[in-house]
C-alpha cells in the first residue's frame, strides 16, 4: 500500500541564508567564483531543460540510453529493494530504474532534494504510480546523507554527472560521507561523463545557439533577484575552456569592462576589472581507472560499469569495502 512521508531537514530560510553566505564568500575571494546552485531559478531550470535537448549536449541522452538498455542489469546487480535518489528533482530520469526495480522487489523509494515543493509533488506521483512507500527527505546531499532512512537493501543513485561539479576535495568529502552511511548490502550508482575529444566536450558547454551562455549569465540574474544586486548580465561573456591537467571543463563569466556591482542585501560593493573572470562551474570528466582510484580512496569498490554505445558516458555501481 502506498504511503508517503516527508522529512524536512532544511528549516525555513535555510537556503536563503546559505545562498547569502556563499555569495559573500565567493565574491570576496580572489579569484572570484560562484556556486552552480545560482543557475537554478525558474528561468534557469527552463534554460537547462533547453540545453539537454541541444544536439551538442550529449550527457542527458547518453545517460538515458544507458538506463534504458541496462536498468534491469543494474537492478539485478544491486539486488536492492529500496531506491535512494540524491538530488532527485522531479525524479523523471529514474522512472526507468524504478520500473525495473518494481518488476523485481522494490518496496520503498527515498528521494532527497532541497526543493520541498518539487519533492512533495514528485513523491506523491511516484507513491500513487508504484503503490510503494515513499520516504522523502528535504535536504542537501552534502549535509544530510545521515538523515536518509536505513533498512532494506538500498541502491543509492546519484545521476546527471552532478559529481563532476565538485572540486576534488568536496568530492572526496562527499564520497567518504556516503561510504560511512552505506551498509554491507547497499550499492551506489553514479553517473559520470567520460574524458573525450576536447572539441566534443567544449561544444557541449559553449553551443553555437548561445543557450549555455544565457544559462551561465542567469546566475547573475538570480543574484539580482535574491540579494538585490545590480549585475548587468550583458556586461559579462560566457567562457568555457578545457583544463587537461584537472580533466575538467572550466566555465566562467568574463567582465567586458571595468564595473562595480552593488549587492544591497549584503551591503557589499564588488568591483570587476575589464577581462576579469569569475568561475561559475567546473565539470570534471572521468575514466574508469581514475574513478576506481577515487572510489578506493573513499573505501568503495567499483563492481559494475555500463556505457552508452558511443562510450561517451558511464554509470558505475560500487559498494563499501
Amino acid at each position: 500500500m502506498a504511503q508517503l512521508t516527508v522529512d524536512v531537514q532544511l528549516p525555513a530560510g535555510a537556503l536563503a541564508r546559505r545562498l547569502a553566505a556563499d555569495a559573500h564568500a565567493s565574491l570576496t575571494a580572489d579569484p572570484k567564483w560562484l556556486m552552480p546552485v545560482w543557475f537554478y531559478d525558474e528561468r534557469g531550470s527552463s534554460l537547462f531543460d533547453e540545453i539537454t535537448r541541444l544536439p551538442e549536449y550529449y550527457l542527458t541522452r547518453a545517460e538515458r540510453a544507458i538506463l534504458s538498455a541496462h536498468a534491469g542489469d543494474i537492478a539485478d546487480a544491486a539486488g536492492a529493494d529500496v531506491l535512494v535518489e540524491l538530488g532527485s528533482g522531479t525524479s523523471e530520469k529514474t522512472r526507468v530504474l524504478l520500473d525495473a526495480m518494481a518488476a523485481r522487489s522494490l518496496r520503498r523509494f527515498v528521494p532527497l532534494d532541497v526543493s520541498e515543493e518539487t519533492l512533495r509533488h514528485a513523491s506523491a506521483a511516484i507513491a500513487a504510480t508504484y503503490g510503494i512507500e515513499v520516504n522523502a527527505v528535504v535536504g542537501d546531499f552534502e549535509d544530510h546523507l545521515d538523515r536518509i532512512p536505513r533498512g532494506g537493501r538500498r541502491l543509492v543513485a546519484f545521476l546527471g554527472s552532478t559529481i563532476g561539479n565538485f572540486t576534488p576535495d568536496a568530492r572526496r568529502r562527499f564520497l567518504v560521507q556516503l561510504r560511512a552511511e552505506l551498509q554491507e548490502v547497499d550499492h551506489f550508482l553514479l553517473g559520470t561523463d567520460l574524458v573525450k575529444d576536447p572539441a566534443r566536450l567544449l561544444a557541449a558547454y559553449d553551443d553555437p545557439a548561445g543557450v549555455t551562455a544565457e544559462f551561465n549569465r542567469n546566475a547573475l540574474r538570480v543574484l539580482n533577484h535574491e540579494l538585490g544586486a545590480d549585475f548587468d548580465p550583458d556586461a559579462f561573456e560566457h567562457v568555457a575552456r578545457w583544463d587537461s591537467d584537472n580533466l575538467w571543463v572550466d566555465i566562467r563569466l568574463r567582465s567586458l569592462r571595468n564595473q562595480v556591482v552593488d549587492l544591497a542585501e549584503l551591503a557589499m560593493i564588488v568591483p570587476f576589472r575589464a577581462g576579469e573572470e569569475m568561475r561559475t562551474e567546473i565539470s570534471t570528466k572521468f575514466a574508469r581507472q581514475g574513478l576506481e582510484g577515487i572510489y578506493a580512496e573513499a573505501g568503495l569498490e567499483l563492481t559494475d560499469w555500463w556505457t552508452d554505445p558511443e562510450g561517451l558516458y558511464a554509470l558505475s555501481l560500487a559498494r563499501a569495502v
